[in-house]
């Protein structure tokens, strides 16, 4: 007994609901520094208050991912709990925005930083259940081809979420200015819309994709046992305490896998928090501590265009990373990503105009593609998948650690090093992908099909 093999569409509403996350995402990658700006957050402070999002990603991750592991319904096994998420990340949507309307409880700058941990605790939520569900319907076969069109689908959903701003604004007319410590309509609209999106998207995959039981896995694994480095023996009873032994036993790849993770999310966190001010003082001219002129918001709405050109690239080149990753191997096809993105970002540094941004944006696409994929096709085939939900949530420590780093450390940095100049933040995340392509080279990847 082996895994069905699965036609495109299937993959396709199977990944659908990443779309709706991943716009989610997009807008609060884009625009969150921007609104806790508004609300009256200095530069050096953003990474602070971006520190919520990995600290809830360290905890829900894995806990989520056990007990999904550990969960059986008539709804399925992972799907309630990333319909859960999606519920819950859909309110932090819709009152972000508007957290200046609670001004009589606290302060609005404490109120759109609850907003902001509720929204991440929740995508945390819906996150790894949803790759888990992946990695369980697809063979090793199927993998690269499974987790690039679920890069696609991201890709899709962040270019929505990314450009909805400025399309608001720009072709529905809605207001991209406000008074002093409100945040614009085309913003508070986007948001909303998002929410609504991200609902949608979610119920595609929930009615259109079987899960496998339980049973069904263990015979898969069964079959399968040479395929992963864990042995299988007799389970006891999971216990939620259990994930502290899974995290010293895992297996190598996931191990060699966990120092490209630090440094390609160490970069992506200094990215995703210093574009704004960077581009706008770096670009734009505009001092370090404007965060209300006109000339600010036209900033952050090409900041907005920027990601969006980024995570285009990234849904096209996603189609191409099968083909790539099958001729060249997984872990080069990974490495060269990276050194291209790494470029991309220190490239930033030598320009001035606004437009010539969109090259540098090209080059971090190709490695946001790979980001979103290769690693999970090569972590996908070196655990059980008996463990897949577990693993897949320790497999975030890599991903949310780097961040708590960058979080304490990237503030500081830019007012005390940097001068308030926060251009140099995307300089040192250029580095640190390239370090990580460096690191790539060393992954064994047992189950790459490029080697067989």
């Amino acid at each position: 007994m082996n895994k069905r093999k699965l036609s495109f569409l299937e993959i396709w509403n199977m990944s659908f609901g990443f779309l709706g996350i991943q716009m989610g995402f997009a807008l609060q990658n884009a625009n969150a520094s921007r609104i806790l700006q508004i609300f009256g957050a200095d530069v050096h402070q953003l990474s602070w208050f971006w520190l919520i999002a990995p600290f809830m990603g360290l905890i829900v991750q894995p806990i989520i991912g056990h007990y999904s592991d550990n969960t059986w319904t008539r709804f399925g096994r992972r799907k309630p709990f990333f319909l859960l998420g999606a519920v819950l990340a859909s309110i932090g949507m819709i009152l972000i925005p508007q957290a200046d309307f609670m001004i009589a409880l606290l302060p609005a700058l404490w109120v759109g930083a609850g907003m902001l941990m509720i929204m991440d605790a929740s995508f945390n939520i819906a996150m790894e259940p949803f790759r888990a569900l992946v990695a369980d319907n697809l063979s090793d076969e199927q993998a690269t081809q499974g987790f690039s069109i679920q890069t696609a689908l991201i890709g899709i959903g962040a270019v929505v979420g990314s450009w909805l701003p400025w399309v608001l604004t720009n072709w529905f007319g809605l207001a991209k200015t406000s008074g002093e410590g409100t945040v614009p309509q085309n913003l508070l609209w986007s948001f909303i819309i998002g929410a609504v999106v991200l609902i949608g998207s979610i119920l595609v995959t929930i009615f259109t994709t079987k899960e496998y039981s339980p049973e069904e896995l263990a015979q898969f694994e069964k079959n399968n046992t040479d395929n992963t480095e864990e042995s299988v023996e007799e389970q006891k009873e999971a216990r939620l305490l259990d994930i502290f032994d899974d995290f010293k036993k895992m297996p190598e790849t996931m191990r060699q896998l966990s120092w490209v993770q630090f440094f390609s999310w160490f970069a992506l966190f200094g990215m995703w928090v210093f574009s704004v001010p960077a581009i706008a003082q770096h670009i734009y001219g505009l001092p370090y501590d404007d965060s209300s002129s006109e000339t600010y918001q036209e900033a952050g709405n090409w900041v907005g265009i920027l990601f969006g050109i980024y995570n285009g690239v990234s849904a096209i080149f996603a189609f191409l990373l099968p083909s790539i990753a099958k001729k060249f191997s997984r872990k080069k096809t990974h490495a060269y990503s990276l050194f291209i993105g790494g470029i991309g970002l220190i490239m930033i540094y030598f320009l001035s105009d606004p437009m010539a941004l969109i090259l540098p944006m090209i080059f971090l696409g190709i490695a946001w593609a790979s980001i979103l994929s290769m690693p999970y096709a090569m972590l996908s085939g070196s655990i059980s998948p008996k463990k897949m939900g577990v693993y897949m949530g320790i497999f975030n420590f890599f991903i949310v650690i780097p961040q708590i780093v960058n979080g304490i450390i990237g503030g500081p940095l830019v007012k005390y090093a940097y001068g308030n100049q926060a251009i140099f933040a995307l300089v040192v995340s250029g580095i640190s992908f390239l370090i990580a392509g460096a690191l790539s080279f060393k992954i064994n990847d047992k189950t790459d099909v490029a080697h067989q």
